[in-house]
């Protein structure tokens, strides 16, 4: 099996099992997948967030999904509790594809630790 392959197969079934707990079954997307793993990291559960709040979220995700790849290191926690993250080297320049397929691996990554996939 190829590595595109087995990492496609890896994907989908990330991608079904959130669905099945999160949206009723209907798809989500990458931005989706991204944002439920920032509301992971802050740790405090599902609450109403504000637009600059999913932004942040998601940020948080980002981060840590690209932090053993060696382009963040998590850094403190604030006084209310949100996680921040320190550059430690910049993001080369990546078509938009070529960003999919590291989020994507990042991501099946991330569940792999958590016995998903």
């Amino acid at each position: 099996m190829s590595r595109d392959h087995k990492l496609q197969q890896q994907w989908d079934e990330i991608v079904t099992e959130l669905s099945a707990k999160f949206s009723d079954g209907e798809p989500l997307d990458l931005d989706a997948i991204i944002y439920l793993i920032g509301v992971q990291e802050l740790g405090k559960g599902p609450q109403k967030f504000g637009k600059d709040d999913k932004i942040n979220l998601m940020h948080i995700a980002i981060c840590r999904l690209l932090e053993p790849y060696g382009y963040y290191e998590f850094d403190f926690r604030d006084a209310e509790g949100w996680p921040h993250y320190k550059v430690l080297k910049e993001l080369p320049a990546l078509r938009p594809g070529e960003q999919t397929v590291l989020m994507k691996e990042a991501i099946v990554w991330y569940f792999s630790l958590r016995n998903v996939v």
